[in-house]
């Protein structure tokens, strides 16, 4: 029987611990743990250690910092058990999926830490006795935000990216779920990482950020969270001319084109939806499908979500867990009614489940009204929106009507339709006939109100990196 972590911050790569919060478990909303609240001493405790963390990290070379991060990841996949139980027990997703999210954020690291050792620079052509090369520096000390729903993957994108980078970090996880950073400081601190390289600190966001962001020790930021902390901490680190790395909302569109299979396309599409309850910031959630193939997208979707259960995260036989917390679940609930309220039609779910945790169903709504606040305020939840289109001329249009522009998805067989897709579609991932947006070695983020900067990928690594540009004239002999 594995145990729940006890949950300190990393500073200077000692374990130290403070008065907190409670952390809730969302299935049955007992109390399993208590997470710290940083101080300002705190604060300047880890900028200190950062400092001195990045001028031993940034002078190891890429073989050794890849060599590092690998034995780290190695620890990870052996712990991947108590891991996905710790992260099943905080965030509520079913222990298939924590397992799945472990693997999936050693993977992304794993990228990171080989493609450290290929961050190239280039020799310009030049006259004789002249010599221009164009070099990547690492940017300095990150200042690290990262969300609850995604506990270890979402802190492994911006720990892998950073410290391949040669960066040194100060990472601010979820105080809602803490324990995937907690674990994976712990297994870069076991796998020999230099003291100060990793911190990890918890506690009021608003605080912290504003902190470390102002503090001249902090470089560069990088976010994943909504759109108005987005722009908040962006003006904050513009304010010091920082650079910044905002992953944001989503409201992800799919569009199902006449030509596509209307069954196949609803049975991605619920299996995509599955993943984290719905919160993601890449759920497919808008739903536009041509009239000529909807009562049969429709009818498919119902069918296949009516099948899905919302269960506690240690039940064999759930397929979702709950949502996170209370707040959340009354958040669909409102936009559930308020949809219906406005003439959508309710075709699998919609009857909350009673008894303990935050429980809601997977829910799919048809004939969904332009109007209704569900279609423009991304749900965040197991609910799905689908909406009868004309053509794609309409589907493209609605799809871009909203400030968003993240991820999108399309199911056709069409040459033509693709191209279109990919030439008219606003986001910064489009996926094409399946729901996967990205993968360790592509870039990911958005457009528009959905964030910039990149992270996965060279793009990615890339972001942590700042490029110097060296003219050397030779003298004579």
């Amino acid at each position: 029987m594995h145990t729940y972590p006890n949950i300190g911050m990393m500073i200077g790569g000692q374990w130290r611990g403070a008065p907190g919060a409670p952390v809730i478990n969302p299935s049955d909303e007992t109390t399993i743990g208590t997470v710290p609240v940083a101080s300002a001493a705190d604060l300047d405790d880890a900028l200190a250690a950062a400092r001195q963390g990045f001028q031993v990290w940034r002078r190891t070379s890429p073989a050794q910092r890849a060599e590092i991060m690998l034995r780290a990841i190695a620890l990870l996949k052996e712990r991947v058990e108590p891991i996905a139980w710790a992260i099943s027990l905080e965030q509520g997703k079913t222990l298939p999926q924590a397992r799945a999210e472990v693997l999936r954020g050693c993977d992304l690291m794993t990228w990171d830490a080989n493609e450290g050792k290929r961050l190239y620079g280039r020799v310009i052509p030049a006259e004789p006795g002249m010599r221009h090369t164009v070099v990547r520096e690492p940017v300095g000390v990150i200042a690290a935000f990262t969300p609850w729903n995604f506990p270890m993957s979402s802190p492994a994108r911006k720990v892998g990216g950073a410290l391949a980078a040669g960066c040194a970090i100060i990472l601010k996880a979820a105080e809602e779920t803490p324990a995937g950073a907690v674990l994976m400081a712990q297994a870069f601190k076991d796998a020999g990482l230099p003291d100060g390289v990793f911190n990890l600190v918890f506690g009021d966001p608003a605080m912290i950020s504003a902190h470390l962001i102002a503090s001249p020790v902090v470089r560069g930021i990088t976010f994943t969270g909504s759109t108005p902390v987005g722009k908040h901490l962006a003006g904050l680190a513009a304010q010091v001319m920082k650079p910044a790395i905002l992953e944001l909302g989503g409201h992800a569109p799919v569009i199902v084109c006449e030509d596509a299979d209307p069954d196949a396309a609803a049975l991605a599409c619920v299996k995509g939806k599955l993943n984290n309850a719905g919160q993601v910031c890449v759920a497919p959630t808008r739903f536009f499908v041509h009239r000529n193939v909807y009562d049969a997208f429709v009818a498919a979707f119902a069918r296949h979500g009516k099948a899905i259960r919302a269960g506690h995260a240690f039940e064999s036989n759930s397929d979702i867990g709950p949502v996170v917390n209370a707040r959340r679940r009354e958040a669909l609930q409102a936009l559930m009614d308020d949809a219906v309220d406005r003439g959508a039609r309710i075709v699998c779910g919609g009857e909350r489940p009673t008894g303990p945790g935050y429980l809601f169903p997977f829910t799919a709504l048809a004939d969904v009204p332009a109007d209704a606040r569900a279609m423009r305020e991304e749900p965040f939840g197991p609910l799905s929106l689908i909406v009868r289109v004309d053509s794609l001329d309409e589907a493209i249009e609605r799809t871009n009507s909203l400030p968003y522009g993240l991820a999108g998805y399309a199911f056709t067989d069409s040459a033509s339709n693709v191209w279109r897709l990919g030439e008219e579609l606003e986001v910064g991932n489009l996926a094409i006939n399946h729901l996967v947006s990205a993968v360790s070695e592509t870039p990911f983020g958005g457009v528009k109100e959905s964030g910039y900067g990149r992270e996965g990928g060279t793009e990615g690594l890339e972001c942590y990196t700042h490029v110097k540009s060296i003219s050397h004239r030779i003298t004579p002999t």
